[in-house]
């Protein structure tokens, strides 16, 4: 009998056109997918806990599947996956969950991190990872503001042009700004913001909201005006798609409809 295997998947997003399986494009569902078909030697579906945009990563995606043979042991599966995966997209998880869990209904948040390097030329190693500014920012002041991002909150002011969403409400758990050393010894500033669900393109309206304007001494009167505008005119820029990673998919809080 089959079983149901959640997968933990993290990805560099740089040369896909997103996690999306799409036609004549390289995607990250595709290449799991395609490796899923040479393991098990047929077609099988993988259900993602939710779509990342072209060029955006992620360390802790989350998909499903049903896995036809019910012997192979569940930590035997991400070392058979990535024999079949290129080197930008690992399985690094795998384990047996209920036969009605599905990684994008059972999910009751999805975390995001941001990450900006202030007024520092990335390293090449870096390039792909981070988003460089020349703007030194004010933590206590990004914070202040991201205070508003907080509860049930209509966020149609920071949709992105194309967004299809039934409703552009969504529960917000909570959003930060944080600094941290990387691995090469540079300084970055770390914007996360845990919800629901997102709109298109949300995490990047926000980020490059709340960037420009601590740029241009707006404080969070000036970020609840926007938010509650619900016009897309009133955000700032969109932040690149390099600096974001899709942080960790959550089961276990309070499933939210809004």
């Amino acid at each position: 009998m089959p079983k149901n295997i959640l997968l933990t998947i993290s990805y560099d997003g740089t040369d896909f056109c997103g996690w999306q399986r799409q036609d004549d494009q390289r995607s990250v569902q595709g290449e799991l997918e395609a490796a899923l078909q040479k393991l098990f030697g047929k077609q099988i579906n993988l259900q993602g806990s939710g779509r990342t945009d072209s060029g955006v990563h992620a360390l802790g995606q989350a998909a499903n599947f049903l896995c036809p043979i019910d012997s192979i042991p569940d930590q035997n599966i991400p070392k058979a996956l990535n024999n079949f995966l290129p080197r930008d997209v690992r399985v690094n998880q795998a384990r047996s969950v209920a036969d009605d869990f599905s990684a994008r209904f059972s999910a009751t948040s999805r975390v995001y991190r941001y990450f900006i390097l202030q007024k520092q030329i990335p390293c090449a190693a870096q390039s792909r990872y981070v988003w460089p500014i020349n703007h030194q920012c004010d933590i206590q002041n990004l914070n202040d503001m991201a205070a508003t991002l907080r509860g049930e909150l209509d966020c149609k002011t920071f949709a992105g042009a194309g967004d299809s969403s039934l409703s552009t409400k969504r529960y917000l758990e909570g959003a930060r700004f944080f600094e941290q050393e990387d691995i090469f010894g540079q300084r970055l500033l770390v914007f996360e913001i845990e919800a629901n669900a997102f709109l298109y393109r949300m995490v990047r309206s926000l980020t490059g909201t709340l960037i420009d304007f601590d740029k241009n001494k707006k404080g969070p009167a000036d970020f609840k005006a926007a938010l509650d505008s619900c016009d897309r005119a009133e955000a700032g820029p969109t932040a690149p798609p390099e600096g974001l990673f899709l942080w960790q998919v959550k089961f276990d809080g309070i499933r939210r409809h809004v």
